[in-house]
């Protein structure tokens, strides 16, 4: 069955402004469904969770059935699926109890290619131990981060390799599963962020050989939080900090405070809306929610086709990636503009497609781009021919006159 994204449009009560949506790698918009998920557990009875009040037995339930549909999403087990304000709050969280398994001189691999958030919180958490970081490289020629990178950073003291599933500023997906083997053949655990990867391929954990797998729902269609997954007989081994009356139950042990089961009914709802969009209703959720991710990742790779062979033709334009495998996103910059004069242009015209380096720091300035980064043009399952059109439209207009 043919991907209907003018009936995936129809879906999302934010296109109605008229905008042209680019901006999809910050934060995507949301289908009606997720918002009225939110709202419809706003508007209910909710306590603290429990089983003997009806609104005890509502927040339950909302918390457990988001536990499942992320394990649905990404293959793992609900019993590790731990949520938390934002990935960046839940990597540092992590960052700090695995640093209080480390040892002076153990030593953490991060990437260059990474977002911020899967890099100074390992950086910091290895400060306070004394532990040493270990950068691998990437080549900045092509965009690609290679398993070799990150075996040329691997020893006998190797504690942890944070490593990104696809980088937020160019697209570059890294073999995740190769570089955890070799973390893995190295006694390391591997922490995968695997937030701009989720948006745009199916996701399975196990498969990536990720012990750690973090993500936020706000990306694939859903509200702002965070979610973790990782197998519960190793969260049983972690002790974090917490509150004495505080369950030390897994994955409860690392969910401070209560949670916002606003936020839990919304994610529930997305994961949803994604395994409806694979066109057919057989099959488990699992099965379903692959088939869609399947749909959207054929959709959104032929329009970035289309995009990279029309921005081929345009002058003095540079994609800063040519790795084999890549998300739909694309970071550009321009012999004669800079990319921030290129995002008002196109904002202008009702255009989406923020410039910056977009926490991915250490990134832009490897591809020599320093802190201003680039244009960013990012796909959703939303984008359609239209939108694309206007995109290839104000950069002619922006480049040729």
């Amino acid at each position: 069955m043919s991907y209907d994204v003018r009936a995936v449009r129809a879906r999302f009560p934010a296109l109605a402004a008229g905008f042209a949506h680019f901006d999809g790698p910050g934060g995507s918009q949301v289908p009606d469904t997720v918002a009225a998920a939110v709202a419809g557990a706003l508007t209910s009875p909710l306590a603290n969770r429990g089983r003997i009040t009806a609104a005890e037995r509502a927040a339950d339930d909302i918390v457990l059935g988001a536990r499942a549909a992320m394990a649905d999403l990404l293959g793992a087990d609900p019993r590790g699926i731990v949520f938390g304000r934002s990935m960046t709050q839940l990597t540092y969280d992590f960052a700090r109890t695995l640093a209080g398994t480390w040892a002076p001189g153990d030593e953490v691999v991060v990437t260059r290619l990474d977002h911020d958030a899967n890099i100074r919180p390992w950086v910091q958490a290895a400060e306070t131990v004394g532990a040493v970081v270990r950068w691998a490289d990437f080549d900045p020629a092509g965009g690609e981060l290679t398993p070799g990178h990150v075996a040329a950073q691997l020893t006998d003291r190797t504690r942890l390799v944070a490593v990104t599933g696809a980088s937020n500023l160019i697209g570059t997906r890294p073999d995740v599963a190769a570089i955890a083997a070799l973390a893995h053949r190295a006694g390391a655990l591997t922490y995968v962020d695997g937030v701009h990867l989720t948006a745009h391929t199916p996701v399975d954990v196990v498969g990536l050989g990720a012990d750690f797998y973090a993500c936020s729902p706000y990306k694939f269609l859903g509200p702002h939080c965070g979610v973790v997954a990782a197998d519960p007989a190793l969260l049983e081994t972690l002790r974090p900090q917490k509150l004495v009356p505080a369950t030390d139950a897994v994955p409860e042990r690392f969910e401070l405070g209560t949670l916002p089961y606003e936020l839990l009914a919304g994610t529930t709802a997305a994961v949803e809306f994604i395994a409806g969009l694979g066109g057919t209703n057989e099959g488990s959720r699992r099965d379903r929610v692959l088939a869609g991710m399947v749909a959207v990742q054929a959709h959104e790779l032929s329009l970035r086709r289309r995009i990279e062979d029309a921005l081929a033709q345009l002058p003095g334009v540079l994609v800063h990636s040519t790795a084999p495998l890549r998300t739909p996103t694309l970071l550009v910059s321009f012999a004669a503009h800079a990319p921030q004069q290129a995002y008002r242009f196109l904002a202008e015209r009702g255009i989406n497609a923020p410039a910056s380096s977009f926490y991915a720091l250490e990134a832009s300035r490897r591809l020599g781009l320093g802190a201003g980064g680039g244009l960013r043009i990012g796909l959703a399952p939303y984008t359609d021919e239209g939108d694309v059109d206007r995109l290839l439209a104000g950069l002619r207009e922006l480049l040729c006159g």
